[in-house]
């Protein structure tokens, strides 16, 4: 079950510390995180500790996604098949992971005739997965035809790790957008240390690829500023002159876009960006213009893209991650394996500017593409110079689904009623806003001058301070009524407060930098209530007062399928993996899997199976508490059952009158989702399910059971 603890997975290269002395095993540190309470831990991993690694400590990575991807496996296994052909070939993978390119490589080899006479070295810098790849190639018998290195591929040494440069290197560091695990600065340098003069590189090469597209709900996603504009409720986040000051970042944006198929216009054809040629050594830096003529009226609001990957130098083995209507209308003379819905590999996505940029049909529109080390970027209409402006230190970049939040006139509405109702009835109150929350601060200082508002924003901190200092005028509020704070709460004291008690506590609850976590870890609201419950008056308002944990249940097949316990991957055991990396489905019965977060509508194939259901209520009103609620779900469809979503809903008022709902139907927000170890036939009227659950306040642990039962008619 779901750990309050939250492991920073291997991207995030700044949470992970590595250490290593001449005489000293490899050592890593992992950031662990208390989602409650904001403190983290270093733990330390080392290479010769015998201790099995925290359970399902892989789990949010996507390792096991990308393991269950049949088509990608599939298609480097005939790449290596068709490169290790030499037996005094000489391997190398960068980026091995669990080891199954090394040992797909050792296989060739061996059936070369080269198992003596070859070498496969396989180069994985991080450590808890490094050890896990041991793990797999003993249960493989491959732990001495395989060489693991528990280093970066730059700190190899030929003639020190490695006996000679390597002539066939196989590399899957690849991310949705290509670039943005180090692919371009990785495969230099193993070009200019590591490799022979005309090695095999498996993959090949790479194309990437873009199309115009209108859609509305991509447009709310990024233009922050026209849709307040359209709430007209007098708060500014983005007042004229500042409409960029909060913002999504200006990058591409990983995205399941074949969920938004039917809500999209098509603008043009799929045109080619760049081609990336790995078997010689990558440039740093491009540019290219592209002229794209536009298929029909419309605003272009975005450029989704996608990439295309030639394994062999043949140019007989591809795969690719283009949504469904472009492998479906592909004209192109290669044809690409039709895949599964996978998560590992999304499609992504490049936000204009503003309302989005007009077009007529068969109108031919300019679009300069860049490309660094690391990331490829987009502008269209080369005149137009505003997407290349810097920003000012009071610039705020968040989440697009943040963005389309703070846009949302019913979202917003909810909100401000709330709080002027509460103000009616206080003079001249204290506020605290718990959380991280830009709305908020600005909202009580604009609804009611003479408040005393004090941000705590313990994420946001130096930022959001200056945020608040640039937008107070726009917004008519003085800004010595607003202190910001940028502590927790475990560290706020009675002076920061003046002595004074607390009249209105308040959050979204939002805390910057925790926007992928499960939802009940927005709870962390009731923890800092729970410590400010001595500041507090008797009367004190706290929005919101309660949270109700709801489910519903569902079929989730393509989640299942990417989910699912680990055996035979292409002829190599790989079920030693399972528990670490957090396998849900087809589990032993004593079993269970990790719940994860996910945006439901997300995740491939998606039906309701039951009507919603409550299974516990956190009451704000009070300290925080353990708390347990059980619920029968009775089946309102036919279909399998694969296991239930799970969120939160926000009750703002004691009256209950206003809810906002953070379910599946709700695009800006992830759900947490359990998973089944066997999937579930259900009907109407004849299955049901118990469901119990369980909160720990001391570990901010959420744990459920099932059990199915029947309905007598």
């Amino acid at each position: 079950m779901p750990s309050s603890c939250c492991f920073a997975s291997p991207p995030a290269a700044i949470r992970i510390l590595r250490r290593r002395m001449a005489s000293a095993p490899p050592r890593a540190f992992q950031l662990r995180l208390n989602p409650l309470t904001g403190d983290s831990e270093w733990l330390v991993v080392d290479d010769e500790d015998p201790t099995p690694p925290p359970r399902h400590l892989l789990s949010t990575t996507s390792y096991l996604d990308m393991l269950n991807d049949t088509a990608r496996n599939r298609a480097y296994r005939r790449a290596i098949d068709a490169a290790v052909t030499d037996p005094f070939s000489r391997v190398l993978d960068i980026g091995a992971g669990t080891g199954l390119l090394s040992m797909m490589a050792a296989r060739a080899l061996a059936a070369a005739g080269g198992e003596t006479r070859g070498s496969v070295s396989a180069c994985e810098s991080y450590l808890p997965m490094g050890k896990l790849m041991r793990k797999v190639l003993r249960a493989n018998g491959m732990e001495n035809r395989v060489k693991v290195f528990h280093k970066r591929s730059d700190e190899l040494k030929v003639g020190d790790d490695m006996d000679s440069p390597a002539d066939i290197l196989v590399s899957e560091i690849l991310d949705s957008e290509l670039l943005g695990e180090g692919l371009i600065p990785t495969l230099q340098q193993a070009h200019d240390m590591l490799l022979t003069t005309n090695p095999k590189i498996v993959p090949y090469r790479a194309t990437t690829y873009g199309q115009l597209v209108e859609s509305t709900f991509l447009w709310k996603l990024h233009d922050l500023h026209n849709n307040e504009a359209n709430a007209a409720d007098g708060v500014w986040l983005t007042p004229g002159g500042m409409e960029r000051i909060v913002s999504v970042k200006l990058q591409k944006h990983a995205m399941q876009c074949d969920a938004l198929e039917d809500e999209i216009r098509l603008l043009s054809e799929p045109f080619k960006v760049f081609e990336f040629d790995f078997w010689k050594r990558p440039d740093s830096h491009r540019e290219t213009n592209i002229k794209i003529r536009t298929t029909q009226d419309g605003h272009v609001h975005a450029i989704i893209s996608w990439w295309v990957l030639q394994l062999d130098s043949a140019g007989s083995i591809f795969y690719s991650t283009a949504p469904r209507w472009a492998r479906q209308s592909s004209t192109e003379d290669v044809q690409h394996d039709m895949k599964d819905w996978c998560d590992h590999w999304k499609h992504c996505v490049w936000f204009t500017q503003g309302k989005g940029i007009p077009a007529t049909e068969d109108q031919v529109l300019s679009l300069r593409a860049r490309h660094n080390q690391t990331s490829i970027s987009y502008q269209l209409n080369i005149d137009d110079e505003a997407c290349d402006r810097g920003f000012q230190g009071d610039h705020l970049t968040l989440l697009p689904e943040r963005i389309a939040l703070y846009g949302d006139k019913d979202w917003r509405s909810a909100l401000i009623n709330t709080i002027r109702n509460a103000l009616t009835v206080k003079c001249s109150p204290t506020c605290v806003v718990a959380d991280d929350s830009l709305f908020l601060a600005l909202l009580i200082s604009s609804i009611s001058p003479t408040s005393k508002v004090i941000a705590m924003y313990p994420g946001l901190r130096d930022k959001g301070a200056t945020y608040l200092r640039a937008v107070a005028d726009a917004n008519n509020i003085s800004i010595d009524k607003i202190q910001v704070i940028g502590k927790r709460a475990s560290s706020l004291s009675a002076d920061d407060l003046k002595h004074k008690k607390v009249n209105l506590l308040v959050g979204e609850p939002f805390y910057y930098g925790s926007e992928g976590m499960l939802p009940w870890q927005n709870l962390r609201f009731w923890n800092v209530r729970t410590l400010l419950d001595s500041m507090l008056s008797e009367d004190a308002f706290i929005m919101p007062c309660k949270g109700i944990l709801r489910l519903c249940a569902m079929s989730l097949p393509d989640l299942w399928r990417s989910r699912c316990n680990l055996k035979d991957v292409e002829g190599f055991d790989h079920s030693v993996v399972n528990e670490t990396l957090g396998a849900c489905g087809d589990l032993p019965d004593d079993q269970q899997g990790p719940c994860l977060p996910y945006y439901v509508w997300q995740c491939g194939y998606s039906k309701k199976l039951s009507e919603v259901y409550s299974l516990m209520d956190f009451n704000f009103s009070e300290p925080i508490h353990s708390c347990f609620g059980k619920t029968k779900i009775e089946f309102s469809h036919d279909g399998t059952c694969h296991g239930f979503a799970v969120w939160i809903d926000w009750v703002l008022d004691e009256k209950k009158s206003v809810v906002l709902t953070t379910g599946p139907d709700n695009r800006y927000w992830k759900q947490g989702v359990q998973l089944f170890s066997k999937p579930v036939e259900v009907n109407p009227g004849k299955s049901a399910m118990h469901v119990e659950a369980s909160f720990d306040p001391s570990t901010g642990e959420l744990t459920f059971s099932t059990s199915s039962a029947s309905i007598c008619s």
